[in-house]
């Protein structure tokens, strides 16, 4: 049971970072750092694994930056 809130909770906080990010929203900063905290802490409990958190992490920052250098 843990281990699924766990995953929720990352794929919750990755749907909230994307909406945030194409609405342009000044927040979409802070729940990029909220969710790659949320992956991090998945990943060192092992829910995940480290090169898939690793991979997330990669391509949400790519998708941050490309949003910022659309504006």
């Amino acid at each position: 049971m843990r281990n699924k809130a766990a995953k929720s909770a990352v794929k919750t906080s990755v749907k909230k970072f994307v909406a945030l990010a194409q609405k342009k929203d000044p927040e979409s900063e802070t729940a990029l750092r909220e969710m790659i905290k949320k992956i991090d802490t998945a990943a060192r409990k092992g829910i995940i694994k480290k090169n898939a958190a690793a991979r997330k992490k990669s391509r949400m920052q790519k998708f941050f930056n490309a949003m910022k250098a659309a504006q």
